[in-house]
């Protein structure tokens, strides 16, 4: 289903919020006690989002970067 691939970016202030990720166990990925609406927290966790992708896809394996394993 589409909710299996859902990102919750982040959960209101509002207890209404709060109660419906949980009912959909969605973990949010910030809870910054804000209720400013128009997406706000999706602004900001996008980035996160955009960062650990980034991460997976470049970095580079004990290997590749010669690390020593002992």
């Amino acid at each position: 289903t589409g909710l299996a691939h859902t990102i919750a970016a982040h959960v209101s202030a509002e207890a209404g919020h709060r109660r419906l990720l949980e009912a959909l166990g969605l973990p949010p990925l910030l809870d910054l006690g804000m209720r400013l609406g128009e997406g706000s927290g999706a602004c900001l966790a996008v980035n996160i989002v955009r960062s650990a992708l980034e991460c997976h896809a470049r970095m580079a394996s004990f290997a590749e970067a010669g690390v020593s394993e002992k």
